[in-house]
This record gives structure tokens, sequence and C-alpha cells, in this order.
């Protein structure tokens, strides 16, 4: 954006030199043609002129005059093709300051959409990431609703003491191996005495 700005002065600078240089060109070419209607004048009058040789001086007069003006067409002459090729150059950077321009102008526009792409991915990711919040919020209680049933049934069964302080999993776990076992050690006593 700051380069965007810095390129619009400078194309604004550009326009206004140009102008300038427009009105300067205008008012030679108005000058020119000035010139050159004095020229005519001028030269129709020494045309008059050197047909009456009494009028010697004011020949010599007239075409001093007319060299001068000559020499004058000739600088203003040069003098213009100097401002028309400062227009052109003149025309030609502000070509490229607006192709900048228009160029800096995609580019925002392209930051600006990858902008919103990347908040509306950030925005998915944050809805997921609540869903898979209340998800696991969801299961936690699940999974502590079961771990308090199976030490229930655990630890209800006759000859099992009550925990006095919080299990873990392992210790759950070697409980409910212990009643496992023993049963299966039980079935098998059973089943040696042919108990079905």
């Amino acid at each position: 954006t700051g380069a965007l700005s810095a390129l619009q002065r400078q194309l604004d600078i550009q326009e206004s030199q140009l102008r300038r240089t427009k009105s300067e060109k205008e008012t030679l070419q108005k000058e020119l043609r000035e010139r050159e209607n004095q020229l005519q004048a001028m030269s129709a009058k020494f045309c008059s002129l050197r047909e009456e040789w009494k009028h010697g001086e004011m020949m010599a007069t007239i075409e001093r005059e007319n060299c001068s003006l000559r020499q004058t067409v000739t600088k203003q002459e040069s003098k213009l093709a100097e401002q028309n090729q400062l227009i052109s150059d003149l025309q030609s950077a502000v070509s490229q300051l607006q192709a900048k321009v228009l160029v800096n102008e995609y580019h925002i526009q392209e930051q600006q959409r990858a902008q919103e792409a990347i908040q509306s991915q950030a925005d998915l990711l944050q809805h997921m990431e609540q869903q898979t919040k209340v998800a696991l919020q969801s299961i936690s209680s699940r999974f502590e609703r079961y771990r308090s049933k199976i030490i229930q049934a655990t630890f209800s069964a006759a000859g099992s003491k009550c925990p006095q302080a919080e299990l873990t999993d392992e210790e759950v776990l070697e409980a409910m191996q212990k009643i496992i076992n023993e049963r299966m050690e039980f079935h098998q006593m059973l089943k040696q005495k042919g108990v079905k």
C-alpha cells in the first residue's frame, strides 16, 4: 500500500509536468504562428519594395529583420521539437507508472483474497477444535463413569477391600486380573471334583 501511494504521487507529479509541458508547447506554437505571419508579411513587403530601387536602405533593414525572424523561427521550431520529445517521454513515464499502479493493485487484491482464505480456514479449524473439545469432554465423562463402574464391580466382590485412596488404572487392572484368576482357579477346582 505504501508503494502504491508512492507510485500514485509520482504519477500525479508526472501528469502535472505533462500538463505544463503541453501548455508551453501550445504557447510556443502560438508564438511560432505569429512569427511565421510576421515573416510572411515582411516577405511580402520585401517583394513589394524590391521593385522600387529607391528604397534600398529600407530593403536592407527588412532583409535584416527577415534574417532575424528566420533565426527566431528556427529557434522556436527547435524548442518546439524539444518540448514534443519531453511530452513523449513524460507520456511514456506516465504509462509505466499507471502499469505499476495496476500491478500493485492486483497484488494487493491477491493478498486480500489469500488473507480471507486463511481466515476462513482458521475459522473452520477453530470450529473443529471446539467440536473436538466437546467430543473429548463427552468421551472423558463416559470413560470416568465406565471406570467408576469397573472399580465398583471389582471391589464389591466378596473378600475385596474397598480402596481408601484414588486408584490408578494399573491397580484397577491388577484387581480385575486377580478376580479373574481366582475365578479360573475355582472353576478348575470344581472341574477336577466333577462338579458341573
